[in-house]
């Protein structure tokens, strides 16, 4: 049975975050799809913090 605890796990969230903004392993090949792919991923990670950032001071400010 699962716990409460485990429910809410960041850690895969967090190394995602950290491996798309580092810079691309030069031994992995690469082709204009899978940049295309993470720079949309960079774009969509920081448009939802922007608007978590707002949210919440729109909630402390109220």
């Amino acid at each position: 049975m699962s716990r409460i605890k485990d429910q809410f796990k960041l850690g895969e969230a967090f190394s995602y975050f950290i491996r798309v903004f580092a810079k691309p392993d030069p031994s992995k090949p690469t082709n204009f799809n899978l940049r295309t792919m993470h720079t949309i991923n960079k774009i969509s990670i920081l448009m939802f913090l922007v608007c978590l950032i707002v949210m919440i001071y729109r909630a402390i400010t109220r």
